[in-house]
């Protein structure tokens, strides 16, 4: 068979050869989207969503003074069109809270609460067995070289 790019079960496209990059491209997405789908599942019991599990680590990062909303955007792992209703809906469960930057009245801050906080943790040690589902059968070296390998793609990316 021509190596391609295809569907499980279904012929290489077109019977045409895929370029290299194409075919890690649409591996790296495919990939993606079966990683995420299974963060999803682990989520839902919390009531959360990838993108505000996203926020509340990143805030849980940033500590008690927590970070401007702006830099919490550009931190996501996925952008977000609507950060403001993203924040809203955690501020509403109480997992977050937002106030005006003392110094520069524009910025609005947002830092995780307690609540926030006890939810992230009672998440974390589930989310790492999930990520030694997922990738466990990985070598050690696997592991070291993927990262680095889409560090590289990204930064490429990032310069233009």
């Amino acid at each position: 068979m021509k190596s391609g790019v295809h569907c499980e079960g279904a012929p290489p496209t077109q019977g045409r050869p895929a370029a290299p990059e194409q075919e890690v491209f649409l591996r790296i997405l495919r990939s993606a989207d079966v990683l995420t789908t299974g963060l999803a599942e682990v989520l839902k019991k919390s009531k959360l969503s990838p993108t505000q599990y996203n926020v509340l680590r990143i805030l849980r990062g940033a500590g008690e003074e927590g970070m401007p909303c702006g830099k919490i955007a550009q931190r996501m792992i996925t952008h977000d069109p609507d950060m403001t209703r993203l924040l809203d809906r955690l501020e509403k469960r109480k997992v977050i809270e937002r106030w005006r930057d003392a110094i520069d009245r524009r910025v609005v801050r947002a830092r995780i609460t307690p609540a926030g906080l006890k939810l992230v943790l009672k998440l974390d040690d589930p989310i790492v067995q999930l990520h030694r589902r997922q990738l466990g059968h990985l070598s050690a070296s696997e592991l070291k070289s993927l990262p680095a390998l889409l560090a590289k793609v990204l930064q490429r990316q990032e310069r233009t």
